[in-house]
């Protein structure tokens, strides 16, 4: 296939940072180039130069065969779908269609063939009406992306399409973008999801401004052949293994994935014997190299391990206890039910993931347990707290981490400690103390007196949860806490995560990024507003293995739990 970007040398600073240094590389039409790399690393800096939105500093920049300062000769061949998909909430999805319409200059006739295409191709038509702020994530991602393709573009430039969107909603989007790419489009999807990177034709990975490698995903994966190994693990201490495994000489990178540890051996490493951390009988089985496992090998290569520091909740329950507990949880919208009767328990010291589509009932749940909504029937009790008599009490015992952090942007990262330690109750010496070890224990001393709206996204996911654990909170709510974050951040976070929960705190997560669930001990599927499956990750792939699937994902799983629970109530309606 031609190319249809060609860069050449390309570089582009702010002021004194770098975003971009020396990039050479071309995408090609019909084919799906992922971009790839760590926060930071470039990627939506040069989506921007591509769209136009930026001019380059050095190099060059060609598009189907025009320079980039030839932007007359390909107006109208871009298409590009920004992050949160560049739409105006306020207006119908019709009206947002009508507004890109009018940018791209399309007349009467050409308006109407391609509306008429793209509602039918993204399954909106039915929803024209409604307010893009009220559609679900899955359906704000095909309206911006229906907006992407009204010109019919030859490139189309996707910067993070999928980040908060369920995998049943990234398959969909999957099939669209792959049926572009069969009439010949160029399509550039960057992603901080990595199994999507290994779904594309071919990938640029970025780190730093630089381009690290670039080519076949199965290529780049292959090089790992012969040192990446499963391990089976204890259902107590996962974390502590995992950080001890992660810290050997020999180990790459070393993740959980459900009942197992994932190890990525450094090229020319023995592999260690696994018994010394992981207990008698232990044994360590090859297993297929993913692309994340080449991604994260490569990027940490030059990198210190991170190890969290101990945490502990000041007075988490007893292990025989109970921490989260919903009892025939249900809640109306007026006529609408957006949970009915969800029912489930949660040990101290667990982590339990709560997972569903997009519009399932899963964040009205999440609201109800934390106390920031009032059921409309049974009820809810956190940290031995009955929500529905003592919801002042319980928050004393609850700490919460929103999708969007909650932090006040003007105000420095003290100063947003400060201000949380205050509304916790904390005061006099612990007030301060507490402070201290949250600047510690989150590495926040070099960014203290900055603003926290200036920080890059991994400080404040940092200082979003040191927030929510300045009172040692006995059970922690964390809603889509890595959305959008890149593999090394998730790394991170998750370490800190899974000491809090051997310290005793519970965690209740929601989240999109399945392979982040495998860090939970147990999961609770929400459809319908049911609960439609419980249990561990493990077990629930378990039940979709078959000689077609040997190996099922969790997004298989999760998938495919869905499409049961619709099997069965179509056959129930049929009846």
């Amino acid at each position: 296939m031609p190319a249809t970007v060609t860069l050449t040398g390309l570089g582009k600073s702010f002021g004194t940072t770098a975003a971009l240094s020396g990039v050479t590389a071309s995408v090609r039409a019909g084919q799906i180039t992922g971009l790839v790399g760590p926060d930071g690393a470039g990627k939506t800096t040069l989506l921007r130069l591509i769209a136009g939105l930026l001019t380059p500093d050095t190099g060059t920049l060609e598009i189907l065969g025009h320079p980039a300062t030839d932007r007359d000769a390909v107006r109208g061949d871009i298409g590009y779908m920004p992050q949160r998909f560049g739409l105006y909430e306020d207006l119908t999805v019709q009206e947002n269609l009508n507004l890109q319409a009018d940018l791209h200059d399309l007349d009467a006739a050409a308006r109407g063939e391609r509306f008429a295409t793209l509602l039918q191709f993204t399954g909106l038509a039915p929803f024209t009406r409604r307010l893009a702020g009220q559609l679900s994530g899955g359906m704000k991602q095909k309206l911006g992306l229906a907006c992407a393709l009204l010109p019919r573009p030859k490139l189309l430039l996707l910067d993070e399409p999928s980040a908060g969107v369920d995998p049943a909603s990234r398959r969909e989007l999957w099939r669209i973008v792959r049926t572009m790419a069969g009439t010949g489009v160029a399509i550039v999807w960057s992603t901080a999801y990595l199994d999507e990177a290994e779904r594309c034709d071919s990938f640029l990975l970025l780190d730093g401004g630089r381009l690290l490698a670039s080519g076949n995903p199965a290529d780049f994966t292959r090089r790992l052949e012969g040192r990446t190994f499963l391990i089976d693990l204890p259902e107590r201490q996962r974390h502590r293994i995992q950080r001890e495994a992660a810290s050997l000489p020999a180990v790459a990178d070393a993740t959980i994935q459900g009942r197992s540890l994932r190890l990525v051996l450094k090229d020319g490493s023995a592999l260690p014997d696994v018994a010394k951390f992981t207990g008698a009988g232990a044994t360590a089985r090859p297993t297929r190299p993913r692309f994340e496992d080449a991604f994260v090998s490569l990027l940490l290569a030059d990198r210190p391990a991170f190890s969290a520091p101990a945490m502990q909740a000041s007075s988490a329950l007893s292990t025989d206890g109970i921490a989260i507990e919903a009892r025939d949880l249900t809640r109306d919208f007026g006529k609408f039910r957006a949970v009915d009767k969800v029912s489930f328990t949660v040990r101290p010291g667990e982590i339990f993931g709560l997972l569903g589509p997009n519009g399932a009932g899963k964040s009205t749940t999440f609201r109800m347990l934390c106390g920031l909504l009032a059921p409309s029937a049974g009820s809810a009790h956190v940290a031995g707290v009955d929500l529905g008599r003592a919801r002042a009490t319980a928050r004393e015992r609850i700490g919460y981490m929103s999708q969007k952090f909650s932090l006040y942007g003007t105000l420095s990262v003290r100063d947003n400690l400060d201000f949380f330690s205050g509304v916790y109750g904390l005061a006099g010496r612990r007030r301060s103390s507490r402070i201290a070890w949250a600047i510690e224990s989150f590495d926040l001393e070099a960014v203290a007196e900055l603003e926290a709206g200036s920080l890059p996204l991994g400080f404040k996911q940092r200082l979003a949860l040191g927030c929510a654990l300045l009172h040692e909170p006995q059970v922690l709510f964390l809603d889509e806490p890595t959305s959008g974050v890149d593999p090394l951040m998730r790394r991170e976070f998750w370490s800190r995560i899974g000491a809090l929960a051997e310290g005793g705190v519970t965690v209740l997560v929601t989240s999109h990024f399945m392979e982040e669930a495998e860090y939970c001990d147990r999961l609770g599927i929400v459809y319908a507003g049911r609960i439609i499956a419980s249990g561990s990750p493990d077990a629930m792939k378990e039940r979709f293995v078959t000689t077609d699937l040997p190996e099922p994902t969790l997004e298989d799983a999760f998938v495919g739990l869905i499409r049961e629970h619709d099997a069965v109530r179509q056959g129930a309606a049929a009846a």
